[in-house]
């Protein structure tokens, strides 16, 4: 990417209309008597980070210790396996603490949203990889902060990685002793730390980045709405009933799972009803293009349309459109196909329906879907499996040139 400065970034969001994507101030008013920790106050999620692990990876890279780390985390996969030898005892006397669910986990709750997942997983898991996916990159932090990480240059890697984060914890093992969502939230919290003290250090970042480090505790909680609180109102919108029970068991998964992610509790939302006004606050009024999304965008587009699998740039595309709408799908530069819009719009809830048992009739395009979501696991998971075969690991530098 060229001569990427802060004019130019101010342009682009002046000349279609937008506030300022550089200069987006957060005048946080969402009270924490909606969070599970259900006190009264109101603290800026964006001025939080998460400072024990931040200290932990700074020595982590100071030290050199990154590859022997990330060697010894290949045998660290299971939630009930022991942490590995071959770590500096800082990294293992923080990862004994951290390393173990909060005091508030319900177990029934949690395994019941394996139960949940396990219904929900293929469309969920279109909505969470694709749908969101692609959304990101009209999160402007989040854009910038992933294009000039390590992980911008390769993100086809990057995002194996995040979608482990996902499938891991929608698999139907995901809090059982063999399941690996506790181990992969740990591993994850820490690349986020090693990630705020490394890009800092570019000038490509800093020159548009509005905050002094990326990833704060509403960085976090953007991307957690940009997700679940989507695929949220994606279910709803397709005719996905859930119960009560099940809409608590899905929220409580990911409650447990900010938690792990160093999100503290005063910020974390204690209903769905809690979630959807922060995530007005949040997330909605953030959203423009950058230079750095669009690029991000359109590489990963490149990994999913694949004629050999029927997926042509104007299906992917119309998917896209159909998961976030055309307003920000217009910001990516993405193409129409009508032919493709039309199938979309009908065929696709009738095919979640159908997957869901609440229909008896195969619907149009049910062939299409089924190499659509198989299509994206063969892409982005290794077919499917998860931290196994894509293995989460720290950095030790910014993308080349940042």
């Amino acid at each position: 990417m060229e001569n990427l400065t802060r004019r130019r970034i101010l342009t682009l969001g002046a000349a279609l209309g937008l506030v300022s994507v550089a200069d987006v101030s957060h005048a946080w008013s969402w009270s924490s008597t909606g969070s599970i920790a259900g006190t009264d106050t109101v603290t800026d999620p964006f001025s939080v980070w998460d400072p024990t692990a931040d200290e932990v990876a700074a020595r982590l890279l100071a030290d050199g210790a990154i590859p022997a780390v990330n060697t010894a985390w290949e045998s660290w996969v299971n939630n009930s396996d022991s942490l590995p030898s071959g770590m500096p005892d800082y990294l293992t006397d923080y990862l004994s603490q951290v390393n173990r669910l909060p005091s508030w986990a319900d177990s029934a709750l949690l395994a019941a949203s394996q139960k949940l997942y396990k219904r929900l997983s293929s469309y969920l898991f279109v909505s969470e990889s694709l749908g969101s996916g692609i959304l990101s990159t009209v999160i402007p932090r989040e854009a910038r902060a992933v294009y000039w990480s390590a992980g911008g240059a390769d993100m086809k890697a990057r995002a194996a990685k995040t979608f482990t984060f996902g499938y891991d914890l929608h698999s139907e093992s995901a809090w059982e002793p063999t399941g690996h969502f506790v181990v992969s939230a740990n591993k994850t919290r820490l690349v986020h730390s090693a990630v705020r003290n490394l890009l800092p250090n570019s000038p490509h970042f800093m020159a548009t980045a509005d905050e002094p480090k990326p990833i704060s505790n509403g960085d976090i909680l953007i991307t957690f709405h940009s997700v679940a609180t989507v695929a949220h109102n994606n279910l709803q919108k397709w005719g996905v009933t859930l119960s009560a029970a099940e809409q608590a068991a899905d929220l409580h998964a990911w409650q447990v799972a900010l938690h792990l992610l160093g999100v503290q509790d005063q910020f974390i939302p204690a209903s769905w009803s809690d979630a959807q006004q922060q995530a007005t606050q949040m997330l909605w009024p953030v959203v423009a293009p950058t230079v750095e999304g669009t690029s991000l965008a359109k590489t990963l587009l490149g990994y999913v349309e694949d004629p050999v699998l029927g997926l042509d740039t104007g299906f992917v595309s119309e998917m896209v459109r159909y998961l976030i709408g055309d307003e920000y799908s217009d910001w990516l530069g993405l193409p129409h196909d009508l032919v493709s819009r039309a199938l979309i719009k009908a065929a696709w809830p009738a095919y979640v329906k159908f997957r869901e048992g609440l229909s008896p009739i195969v619907p149009d395009g049910f062939y299409l879907f089924d190499q659509f979501v198989r299509g994206i696991a063969m892409l982005y998971l290794n077919n499917g499996t998860s931290a196994t075969q894509t293995p989460i690991t720290l950095p030790t530098a910014n993308r080349p040139g940042a």
